[in-house]
């Protein structure tokens, strides 16, 4: 008789134990196979990107909607460069001031920034990331883009008379009217610092939309551990004048659609 009631309690009982047996640790997933669901729904990660014309910095604010699936806002700067940029130095050295010029990127007319807003999703290929390991799958984004100008300084080289060795050293952004100078390799002594133009910024409009592969390092653990590899686009409405179109510059044409690859360190953190 009493062997029959132990059993009637054990049975009673079986259901809380299995239950007490699936509790975990708070900050940690779980994999019910009858229950799926996450622990974790918030993540924020930081982007290291470098594409074939330049790089970018940014943040990402998700939701992780399930297994498969984590929605994010992103925002990032960086800059686009010209294919045709090349970068050049004489090492002259002022004789009033012992100072050393900078190196300089002949043609150029303008330094472009980019600032992005956009919205898109990570979708995950399977479960995998359920036990440690690689994840793979999709990222894609798009959104707004406003693009920043900053004229380029030259340094360059004015003489009192022609042929008089008395001269001076003037910081000048290219113009119509200084073009000659602008464009002679001989009258540029160097770049003047980044901050030069930092006051005479235009705006230039636009949109933008990126794709990658992604890989994910435990994409359920606490800690953010990915990297992507993919293709951006970014378009403007009006041609963006980084360099000087000029017979003196070969292969310079300025254009409004930008189209770039690259690779992208992800780092962050879930709750």
């Amino acid at each position: 008789m009493n062997h029959c009631k132990y059993l009637v309690l054990f049975i009673v009982f079986l259901p809380l134990l299995s239950n007490a047996q699936k509790r975990i640790p708070d900050g940690q997933n779980f994999y019910d196979d009858d229950r799926k669901g996450i622990i974790y729904n918030r993540e924020f990660t930081v982007d290291f990107k470098m594409h074939t014309n330049g790089f970018s910095f940014g943040v990402n604010v998700a939701q992780l909607k399930s297994f498969y699936l984590t929605r994010f806002f992103n925002i990032e700067i960086g800059e686009i460069r010209h294919p045709k940029e090349f970068r050049q130095s004489f090492d002259f050295q002022a004789p009033t001031t012992n100072s050393i010029s900078r190196s300089f990127i002949f043609g150029k007319q303008n330094n472009f920034w980019v600032l992005r807003g956009g919205i898109g999703e990570k979708r995950y290929f399977s479960e995998k990331a359920k036990r440690k390991g690689l994840a793979i799958g999709l990222s894609y984004e798009a959104g707004a883009s406003l693009g920043l100008l900053k004229p380029y300084y030259l340094e360059l080289i004015r003489f009192s008379e022609p042929g008089s060795n008395d001269f001076v050293i003037k910081s000048e952004r290219f113009s119509e009217d200084n073009i000659d100078k602008f464009l002679d390799i001989n009258s540029i002594y160097g770049s003047s610092g980044f901050s030069k133009g930092l006051g005479e910024l235009s705006i230039r409009p636009g949109l933008h939309a990126k794709a990658a592969v992604h890989f994910d390092w435990g994409a359920f653990d606490e800690f953010v551990k990915a990297v992507e590899a993919g293709v951006m686009i970014d378009v403007f409405f009006r041609k963006v004048p980084i360099m000087v179109e000029s017979p003196l510059v070969e292969n310079t044409e300025n254009q409004p659609l930008f189209i770039n690859l690259f690779v992208n360190l992800q780092l962050g953190k879930r709750w």
